[in-house]
């Protein structure tokens, strides 16, 4: 073949040379192509005799010592190929595929490997085609957009005669190789080319991500999967259930269907919900409602559940005088409230600032024999803090610990951040200790404010005590706890000890702020300790830091 395109190369080039009366070029894809019409015939009769070849059943050696002479490329492979296509020569397709990749003048493109996969999976075989996949998806890992593969397997789609089943077993392997983001993305390239993965592929790909870290990817899927009109079955919904368990979500989402529904809902009902409803968290309030109109349509969700979830959306997108609509058009249509709605409703009360509303439906809630839980108490107890009504505030988290429930850590850093600012700083402190007898955990923030309300008070003892507890129980202190310590060892003309948190600050990589630096130059200046307080000034200007009155280091300054 190589000898027959040099002779044709050189009579044409001869021809061109010789001939005065042609007066256009002739471009080097025609040539090519010239060249490939003409060296056709004997192509044909090659792709002929192999094809007989293997039809015959002759083996490896034998088509080898047959063909010695024939040097192969991709135009007589893709010949055979096409050749062998049907299901009855499916498996001389394979055979010839593994021969030819033998041979040493030869490699498989991109468009054969392609080829043959179709062939395998239109006569259904299905785990050569498998290992070949995997192959041609190792090979090609490295491509910049991640679809060269699929998008090869488009193009030679309708020349094989392929099935859809070939693009299942594409993304199932891309599965299998937790290759999980390109899966998901050659899902989608795939359904911009009118093909849509079967129930059994999304299974396999939510099965897979399932076992992975990447548990957002479950439900990016299975939404996805919604919104083509792929619906769930008992596979899906089972491994959904355990990429909840695997959240630690699956008691939340069950906690919240009791209060709306009343009782236990079915796992479908669970998976659905809490579809949607991170959808909303998310601030897709918009799709949510769309996909919950979805669900109702197909029986996937429950009316009560609907109505809760959209009474919810409108309040977080702040219109509550929507969201009240939809409650009323709920009560009309004989359905009734729920706790989980009322606490939407005192939630978006408190978010506003209406602590008198917040309290009234909290009232009208109780009254209507619904039951109050850690959600609505947290809402009040932080809602009230932060409308400075803390004495509200402490009386609704001590009804919440009456009822066997702990606040929030939020919720009770904003009530007790309240009560240092107003000095009662013991109050919050002796509530701090009666949650920590119940099993709350405090974080850095509790710590922090608690410190700073001693601080205020000038209480360096019960500052120092909590500082040491939070080292007790491994809880770094932050920037905000060191500042305090500081300054009222400070105030307290504690150089040394000031001294000591200082480097112990500085040793942590925590950058001393401006009033850490000045309460540190103050103290020393006032204490005649020039040199240290002119060190600590120049070591604070070094910092980038600016003092908040520059002239009153001067009188340093012309010490130093």
């Amino acid at each position: 073949m190589f000898r027959l395109r040099q002779r044709m190369q050189s009579l044409i080039s001869k021809s061109l040379h010789n001939s005065r009366q042609l007066e256009f070029p002739i471009s080097q894809p025609l040539l090519h192509k010239f060249i490939r019409i003409s060296a056709e015939p004997k192509s044909n009769t090659l792709v002929n005799a192999i094809c007989d070849s293997l039809r015959r059943g002759l083996n490896w050696d034998t088509l080898s010592n047959q063909f010695s002479s024939v040097e192969l490329n991709d135009y007589i492979v893709e010949k055979v190929l096409l050749e062998l296509k049907e299901p009855i020569d499916a498996k001389r397709a394979l055979g010839f595929f593994h021969w030819s990749a033998q041979r040493k003048s030869h490699q498989h493109n991109l468009w054969s490997y392609c080829v043959t996969i179709h062939v395998l999976v239109r006569a259904r075989l299905l785990i050569d085609a498998r290992v070949l996949i995997e192959s041609v998806l190792k090979k090609h890992a490295d491509d910049d957009s991640g679809f060269s593969v699929v998008d090869s397997l488009l193009d030679t789609y309708n020349v094989t005669d392929s099935t859809p089943l070939v693009f299942d077993l594409l993304v199932q392997t891309y599965g299998k190789m937790r290759i999980f983001e390109v899966a998901f993305d050659v899902c989608r390239r795939l359904e911009e080319h009118g093909f849509s993965l079967s129930l059994i592929s999304f299974n396999t790909l939510i099965h897979v991500v399932t076992k992975s870290d990447q548990n957002y990817l479950v439900w990016s899927i299975y939404e996805h999967m919604l919104q083509k009109r792929r619906y769930p079955n008992e596979v899906t919904i089972r491994t959904l259930i355990s990429a909840l368990c695997k959240e630690g979500k699956l008691q939340t989402y069950v906690d919240m269907l009791d209060r709306i529904h009343g009782k236990r809902c079915a796992p479908s009902v669970i998976v659905n919900t809490s579809l949607v409803f991170r959808i909303m968290e998310e601030g897709r309030i918009g799709e949510g409602v769309v996909l919950l109109k979805r669900m109702l349509q197909k029986h996937m969700i429950l009316d009560t559940i609907a109505y809760s979830l959209i009474v919810y959306a409108r309040a977080k997108m702040g219109n509550l005088d929507s969201a009240r609509e939809v409650y009323e058009d709920m009560l009309k249509r004989g359905f009734s409230a729920n706790s989980y709605l009322y606490t939407t409703f005192i939630g978006a009360c408190c978010r506003d600032g209406k602590i008198e509303e917040a309290n009234c439906l909290m009232q009208e809630m109780e009254n209507a024999g619904l039951k109050p839980y850690n959600e609505t108490f947290n809402l009040l107890i932080e809602g009230c803090a932060k409308a400075n009504r803390v004495e509200e505030s402490l009386s609704y988290c001590k009804k919440m610990m009456g009822r066997g429930f702990l606040p929030s850590c939020s919720a009770f850093n904003e009530m007790i951040e309240k009560l240092c600012e107003v000095g009662d700083a013991n109050q919050a402190n002796a509530m701090l200790t009666l949650l920590l007898d119940k099993g709350f955990v405090a974080n850095e923030i509790t710590y922090s404010q608690l410190i700073a309300g001693y601080a205020k008070e000038g209480d360096i003892q019960e500052v120092l005590k909590l500082y040491y507890e939070m080292e007790y129980k491994s809880i770094s202190p932050a920037l905000p706890v060191f500042a305090s310590l500081i300054r009222i060892l400070c105030q307290c003309d504690k150089l040394e000890e000031a001294d000591k948190y200082f480097r112990i600050m500085k040793n942590r990589s925590l950058v001393p702020s401006v009033d850490i630096y000045e309460a540190m130059i103050t103290s020393h200046f006032e204490k005649g300790y020039k040199t240290k307080a002119l060190h600590l000034y120049n070591e604070m200007v070094s910092e980038g830091l600016k003092p908040s009155a520059s002239y009153f280091y001067d009188p340093i300054l012309e010490g130093g």
